[in-house]
């Protein structure tokens, strides 16, 4: 009888399938991806904070001739460490990742929420990028490339130590080459202090113990993030201190790489909505202008990217609009944009994928080391392949799982809609595929295999972090195996589901959740496809498109 059930949906869904298909939208080519939910390039010459009103942590960037680059924190997710290019410093794409692979391996094979890459730093020394990031578990590693759309080289550990976190390398003037780091106070047992090692010429590993350079205790608690450059004679450390969301941007400067470095708060929120302004990357145009990258922690949201004006006074950087001119900048939420010679066209990180090509869109990431096994892409058919792939020994939600497909959330209010076709096995029971929205506590829209057939169901699951279990609500029995899925995404974080079997009338599925933040990171919203246990194969979900839409 159940086989008889299953076979019966699979021949209603294959005599749709072929009309369903011309609802497919174009697809947006890497290059021209322009987002429907947020554009920091206003149109008429000025911008509006944030650039990248998505999860770009810890960001730093760099000028190499006419282009800029920019990467940030990745933590457990793959593939990591994200580059970002621009031409501008306002519009944004993703060009690549400098990690397809975290080690070490087996470790990163399950979910590691908040371990693995924290703030990075990139150069370009030799003809060559140069990317220090850290593991605050396992040391400091370094993957380099030629042309930064990759291929990258494997890491290389160049410090290994246990807390040790935030490298940025310096080349000074005479070929020596330096590392600035902080402490992770969880790892290490001591926070607040920045330290400078010696570097080998090639910067591949350090060849000292290193030197404290400076103590934040007193004055500027939880420093870290350290940034090093060297201008007029002077080398300087820009570094964020006080916390992440109510903090201060610091410059420290001195004559000599060890010291002693005279301080300055250079940038904190004044009368801004923008909280603890801080962490980032100083970079110039090719016209001599001089601007400030860094994130602004907005919980849920993550930590978004902005972009600061910039000036030198007295040797110092005013970080900001310095209202009273006392040195000390504020952020602005809307400028002109940066002087870089011409005008380029408006660009965004892709949101929405039509699963059209024979490679995953490059804002997709898994919560582990990704298997060969967990998807296939379909160009011919025009759909990413999900099979189902079982939870590990002792999960307990799906926090514990590795193979949940996400993207960071793209902007304050917006709506993602995919259309699926489950495919169960039927050997199997509680297969299940859906959308979801992932942090501390999720919840989800689903489709799963019963023995009488596939149910609609919506899953909350409250402190996944702490192991709690899902709460799981039988939505409807469904008639086809094919469905649309919906979240909508107001101010504040409050997600409302949704399904639709027609993809034009769409009802409520749950309650209102409200969206919370990840390990050091804010909420993701992707795809899964699971099963509880383990036969010969699996069962898959095909999904035909991901589309990230306003609110209506």
């Amino acid at each position: 009888m159940k086989h008889c059930i299953y076979t019966s949906l699979l021949l209603a869904f294959t005599a749709s399938a072929f009309a369903q298909k011309n609802q497919k939208a174009p697809a947006n080519p890497l290059n021209n991806y322009v987002s429907k939910v947020w554009v920091a390039d206003q149109g008429n010459g000025t911008y509006k904070n944030p650039i990248l009103n998505a999860d770009y942590s810890d960001p730093d960037a760099i000028r190499v001739g006419d282009d800029f680059y920019l990467i940030s924190s990745s933590f457990e997710d793959i593939p990591g460490l994200p580059v970002l290019h621009s031409k501008d410093l306002v519009n944004w794409q993703i060009i690549s990742h400098a990690l397809l692979k975290q080690p070490p391996f087996e470790h990163f094979d399950v979910p590691r929420h908040g371990d693995g890459v924290w703030a990075p730093a990139i150069r370009y020394y030799n003809n060559e990028f140069y990317i220090y990031y850290p593991d605050p578990d396992y040391g400091i590693y370094l993957v380099r490339a030629k042309n930064p759309s990759g291929p990258w080289s494997k890491p290389v550990m160049v410090m290994e130590g246990k807390g040790i976190i935030d490298p940025c390398p310096l080349l000074d003037d005479d070929g020596s080459m330096y590392l600035v780091h902080g402490f992770a106070g969880s790892r290490a047992g001591i926070k607040s202090i920045i330290a400078v090692n010696k570097l080998n010429k090639e910067g591949t590993k350090v060849t000292d113990d290193g030197v404290i350079v400076y103590d934040g205790h007193e004055t500027d608690a939880t420093i870290e993030g350290p940034k090093f450059y060297k201008r007029n004679g002077y080398y300087y450390i820009f570094a964020p201190a006080g916390g992440v969301p109510t903090g201060w941007q610091l410059v420290l400067r001195s004559k000599g790489v060890y010291g002693p470095y005279e301080r300055k708060v250079v940038m904190d929120q004044g009368k801004s909505t923008t909280n603890g302004p801080h962490q980032g990357a100083w970079v110039n145009t090719q016209t001599g202008e001089d601007w400030f990258l860094h994130f602004q922690d907005k919980e849920a949201y993550g930590r978004v990217v902005h972009l600061q004006p910039m000036v030198w006074k007295d040797n110092w950087p005013v970080i900001g609009v310095d209202k009273d001119g006392d040195g000390k900048g504020e952020p602005v939420s809307t400028y002109k944009k940066p002087n870089v010679g011409k005008s380029y066209p408006k660009v965004t990180p892709a949101e929405s994928d039509e699963f059209n090509s024979s490679t995953l869109g490059l804002q997709w990431q898994w919560m582990a080391n990704a298997k060969a096994t967990w998807m296939f892409m379909n160009p011919a058919k025009g759909a990413l392949r999900l099979y189902s792939h079982k939870w590990p020994d002792g999960a307990k939600n799906l926090w514990q799982v590795p193979n949940v497909l996400l993207q960071k959330v793209p902007a304050d209010e917006f709506t993602v809609t995919t259309k699926l076709t489950f495919t169960p096995n039927l050997k199997l029971e509680n297969e299940k595929a859906g959308l979801t929205i992932m942090g501390f506590s999720y919840a989800n829209v689903a489709v799963k295999s019963k023995k009488d057939g596939v149910y609609l169901v919506y899953t909350l699951c409250k402190d996944a972090e702490k192991g709690k279990a899902e709460e799981e609500q039988v939505i409807t029995k469904l008639s086809s195996l094919t469905v649309y899925l919906r979240v909508k995404v107001s101010n504040g974080g409050k997600c409302q589901f949704s399904y639709s079997t027609d993809g034009s009338s769409y009802t409520n599925a749950g309650n209102t959740f409200t969206a919370e933040v990840g390990r050091w990171k804010g909420a993701k919203v992707g795809l899964f496809c699971t099963r509880e246990s383990q036969i010969n194969d699996s069962g898959y979900a095909d999904v035909d498109w991901f589309r990230v839409t306003p609110n209506e």
